[in-house]
């Protein structure tokens, strides 16, 4: 994998002429978690689908850039909220999905590697139907992985899972992204208070940064400051709805 870069998108967007968001400046730092909140309709997923070069339904004025100058969105991996795994595929062909459908020759020994790192070595030939969704999961993350690209989105990957199961995801992605320029979606001040380096509140009116825990990630769901900033969190999303 080439190094992480920062990155930075810089601009606004319209939908039919109504402003979605309002000129902001959201940088990412190079190989670190930047979580990035706020309400509904904000325009939250329309930031990482632009860095993803995906289609937005937006029209955005202004700049993405990374820190080396060299092009974004292809060295993009992108992981949604449902796992979009392919409902006849086993476990093995879902991770090495993209190499297959780009007509590449699958690296066997990394998809094993990455099947056996999220603990599915004995799913490998199971079908998404058998699987619980924290399993479905951890193979859309394997999937993410197996692309090897140096910036991760994440778009609240995690939301639908059970507590346990979350908390649970949230550590093996913070292990197995580590070194890479995240950029991670989610309504829920808790887990950006666990996952994020860099934490911030998305509002009509713009940007707001919030202080991140001093304790690496991803912290302790019970440590003191890891709770002070999820309360930060909370009020500056409840005002930022007021």
């Amino acid at each position: 994998m080439t190094p992480a870069p920062e990155l930075t998108i810089n601009g606004t967007a319209t939908i039919d002429g109504a402003t979605l968001f309002a000129p902001l400046t959201l940088t990412l730092g190079a190989g670190a978690w930047t979580c990035l909140l706020g309400g509904s309709g904000v325009g939250k997923t329309t930031v990482l689908r632009l860095i993803a070069g995906l289609e937005t339904g937006a029209a955005f004025a202004g700049r993405i850039t990374a820190s080396d100058g060299l092009p974004v969105a292809e060295r993009v991996s992108y992981m949604a909220q449902d796992d979009l795994l392919l409902p006849w595929a086993t476990v093995a062909q879902n991770v090495s999905l993209g190499a297959r459908l780009r007509g590449e020759t699958v690296d066997l020994d990394r998809r094993d590697r990455l099947i056996k790192r999220m603990r599915l070595q004995d799913h490998m030939n199971k079908k998404p139907n058998a699987l619980s969704g924290g399993q479905r999961q951890r193979v859309a993350l394997a999937r993410t992985l197996m692309e090897d690209r140096p910036v991760v989105l994440l778009d609240e990957p995690f939301s639908a899972l059970d507590a346990r199961t979350r908390a649970d995801m949230q550590d093996l992605a913070a292990e197995a992204l580590n070194g890479r320029t995240v950029l991670l979606v989610t309504h829920d001040p808790a887990e950006a208070a666990r996952l994020g380096q860099s934490i911030v509140v998305m509002t009509e009116h713009g940007l707001t940064p919030c202080d991140p825990p001093r304790a690496p990630a991803p912290r302790r769901v019970d440590d003191l400051e890891t709770l002070e900033t999820q309360g930060a969190l909370l009020r500056l999303l409840r005002e930022g709805a007021a």
